[in-house]
């Protein structure tokens, strides 16, 4: 293919020659770096053409402007079709070139721009008229020249610095960029800074010429001396921009150089005497304020002051510094005493946050004094020790001295103390010296006692009336206060000879608190231990056993039970023990079962026998009590009862109902009241009832110790009812020879206004002398006490 170059209005035409492949005139070379012949003219390798670069100046005036002709040089005899196809042509960005499709010229047809596109690679086909193609597509590459069409521009509009102020000449400060749209690689972007201006701030502070920029990094330096920053704050410089070495285009700047403090200005004190005033027993409070000057620049750490106080041994006062201000606050932090001191006399330095710098004048440190004069004011009465600790032992002895001097008034002013809270009522205070006092016995089960713990809150008010208080703390310690109570106090134990180890198991319950409690010790008295014996199990249980072998039956038995405390505290205790016949299961058995168990051998048909006498011998006995009572029924006088008799004892001294169940539950208005037995009128077995001072001894019972008094008679008053059960009581429960099941034997008293009427309707219009009570004396020992009464003989 033949390609004819036009530049400007020459015509070169170039003829393509057809190597033979037989043709070794050209150097391998010349072949793989063709562009080294470019002086040559073109080369073609293996049948293509290697084009050197159409270069085209941007911005042309003359276009459309033909730029190349391509044309085949194959033999063909018919037409041949140029296309021409790349960016600038069929692609964005398209319609800037076209090609001749009969000649083949290549045309720009619109100005270019290098800024825009630096180059363009088309492609040139040779086609015949169907399409086909007759050569390998050729590559067209066009390359706009540029040219200084575009100005310096600096990469900000304001550039802004700063530089210490007394800094040497050559110190650098900043640096400042532009840049230019042209070609790097040519001198339409070789760019050079300079400084065409220089503004002081406040104006005209500085005339001469303070910096200087490098022309070709643009960095800027300091050129003399005399930077201070109390004289000029900042300077505006002028900057320019030019291309082409300085030459060309131009384009100006703006930079700001800040003059930056550095601390050459030490903090003075203004004025160096202050008087100040401090109330006593307060603290956290401000008392006033110190000033320094200081020319560095305010609001910074070399402006800032930070202040020091030399000589406050004791710590009552610190100073801070205000922020806005940078004036010295001074507060008192510990309350001072006005009893102690009343003027006080503090020495303050100042020196600034940053340090001071190498450049400032050599001055000492400045100092100011500050007079404190402590104020007076009524002080609150003080306690010794807040909470007032207290330990004493539960048990302490009502009126007994606690605690004393437990509080003071610094103004030595008279004192009066109260007990503000007192939930127990245990404590009492002198009013005067402020002593505490036990009021009464101290109680550890108290729900106000909290970890052996007991608070109360004393007040202390001084003579003009300003009060404090403070917490008491009791701390009890635990006494033995409780003797040990004998549980259970009735047992069975097995008469069988063959069951020693059997017994009754006895333990004790202390009202006490460990150490004071278990464990327990269980004794028998000397006098009283001839058939039974205790035998100690563990710290709290024992084992009640007989040493021989007892006759079925109840027995009394005295137990000594002592508990661990300090001092030991003991107590005697009667255990009723019934002894019995035991089954298997170490179980009592009844009366027929020992019966049937027993060695005599006793037939079943003499059983029935004797159990078919006895129902028909109760069944007679039924009879006649019934006859008789309907016979004496009619004999009785109105008015009187049944058991009225000639004694003025009471009668609910000598009879006693047992097996009582109590009253009923449904009476309401009923009192139920206890007759206290007497040991002194017990029978001597089951079922008898002696006359008072005529009942024999038990052997097993512990006659040897003394009974209290019982009240004898009920009182006229029904009112003072609950008094004499009180009393009867209190005396039973301190009684040693009273059994516990006969301790306490109730009867009902049914109240007033009963509907049943009195007993003595029961009688008959018949008067005493009417009846004979010889019978009650053929009716067994349970009816004697009733033949006695009704029968004066």
């Amino acid at each position: 293919m033949a390609v004819r170059m036009l530049t400007g209005c020459v015509l070169v035409t170039l003829l393509c020659q057809v190597w033979s492949s037989a043709e070794p005139h050209h150097k391998e070379e010349d072949v793989l770096y063709p562009w080294r012949n470019q002086g040559k003219g073109l080369v073609r390798v293996k049948r293509d053409w290697i084009i050197p670069p159409i270069r085209v100046l941007e911005n042309s005036k003359q276009v459309p402007e033909d730029l190349v002709q391509i044309k085949s040089d194959k033999i063909f005899t018919g037409e041949v079709i140029y296309k021409l196809e790349g960016p600038g042509v069929d692609q964005q960005p398209k319609d800037l070139f076209e090609i001749d499709d009969k000649t083949g010229v290549i045309r720009c047809k619109r100005p270019l721009d290098r800024e825009r596109y630096n180059s363009f690679t088309l492609k040139a086909f040779a086609l015949s008229p169907s399409g086909e193609r007759l050569e390998n597509p050729t590559t067209i590459e066009i390359v706009v020249l540029d040219q200084n069409d575009n100005r310096p521009a600096f990469t900000q509009k304001q550039f802004g610095g700063s530089v210490s102020e007394f800094s040497v000449p050559g110190t650098s400060v900043m640096s400042v960029s532009a840049t230019d749209a042209d070609d790097t690689m040519t001198e339409n972007a070789w760019l050079s800074y300079s400084i065409i201006g220089q503004e002081s701030i406040p104006a005209n502070a500085v005339t001469k010429t303070m910096f200087g920029i490098n022309n070709e990094t643009g960095a800027i330096y300091t050129r003399d001396v005399g930077l201070d920053r109390e004289v000029v704050k900042s300077f505006r410089l002028t900057l320019q921009i030019a291309d082409m070495g300085g030459m060309g285009l131009t384009s100006e700047g703006v930079a700001i150089i800040h003059v930056s403090d550095i601390n050459n200005h030490a903090p003075r004190f203004s004025p160096v005497v202050y008087s100040m005033a401090a109330v006593e027993n307060r603290k956290d409070y401000e008392i006033g304020r110190v000033n320094v000057t200081d020319r560095d620049d305010r609001g910074a750490g070399n402006w800032e002051a930070k202040y020091f106080i030399s000589n406050d041994p004791a710590g009552n006062f610190a100073i801070s510094t205000d922020p806005g201000s940078n004036e010295g606050v001074l507060t008192v932090v510990k309350p001072l005493d006005y009893e102690a001191q009343n003027e006080l006399v503090l020495v303050l330095t100042v020196e600034n946050v940053n340090r001071l710098s190498n450049k400032a004048p050599n001055l000492p440190v400045s100092s100011a004094t500050v007079v404190v004069t402590v104020v007076n004011e009524n002080e609150a009465p003080l306690f010794r020790e807040d909470p007032i600790q207290i330990v004493v032992p539960e048990s302490v002895v009502p009126g007994t001295l606690l605690k004393s001097n437990i509080a003071f008034d610094p103004d030595y002013s008279d004192l009066r103390y109260e007990i503000s809270r007192d939930p127990e009522r245990w404590l009492e205070i002198n009013r005067d010296t402020g002593d505490i006092t036990a009021k009464r016995t101290f109680n550890m089960r108290s729900p106000n006692v909290r970890n052996n713990i007991y608070n109360a809150v004393v007040k202390v008010t001084d003579a003009e009336g300003v009060s404090t208080t403070a917490r008491v703390a009791i701390t009890l310690k635990e006494t033995n206060d409780f003797s040990p109570q004998l549980f259970p106090l009735s047992g069975t134990v097995c008469r069988a000879a063959s069951r020693r180890s059997s017994g009754l198991v006895l333990t004790a319950v202390d009202g006490d608190l460990p150490p004071h409690a278990a464990p327990f010790t269980f004794e028998m008295p000397e006098d009283l231990s001839i058939n039974w014996t205790v035998n100690q199990v563990n710290h709290t249980h024992a084992l009640l056993q007989p040493l021989v072998e007892l006759q079925a039956g109840e027995y009394a038995v005295t137990v000594f039970v002592s508990d661990s405390g300090s001092p030991v505290m003991s107590a005697y205790a009667q255990v009723n023990v019934t002894v019995c016949v035991c089954d298997s299961f170490g179980d009592c058995k009844s009366e027929a079962g020992a019966v049937l168990a027993s060695s005599v051998g006793i037939s079943f048909i003499a059983l029935i026998i004797i159990m078919a006498s006895i129902a028909l011998l109760l069944l007679l006995l039924l009879l006649a009590v019934v006859v008789t009572t309907c016979g004496r029924r009619h004999h009785i006088k109105k008015g009187t009862g049944l058991l009225v008799g000639e004694s003025e004892d009471d009668i609910r001294d000598n009879v006693f109902n047992y097996d009582e169940q109590g009253g009923g539950e449904e009476d309401e208005n009923a009192f139920n009241i206890d007759l206290l037995w007497n040991p002194h009128d017990a029978p001597s077995t089951p079922g008898s009832y002696y006359p008072r001072g005529k009942q024999p001894l038990r052997r097993d019972a512990p006659h040897n110790l003394p009974s209290p008094i019982y009240p004898r008679r009920p009182p006229a008053d029904p009112t003072d009812i609950e008094d004499y059960i009180n009393d009867g009581l209190e005396a039973a429960d301190n009684d040693p020879n009273v059994p516990p099941y006969d301790t306490a034997l109730i009867y009902d008293y049914e109240g007033e206004g009963s509907l049943t009427g009195s007993l003595s309707s029961v009688a008959s219009g018949s008067s005493d002398g009417d009846q004979d009570y010889d019978y009650l004396n053929d009716w067994g020992p349970r009816f004697q006490k009733l033949a006695h009464m009704f029968d004066p003989r």
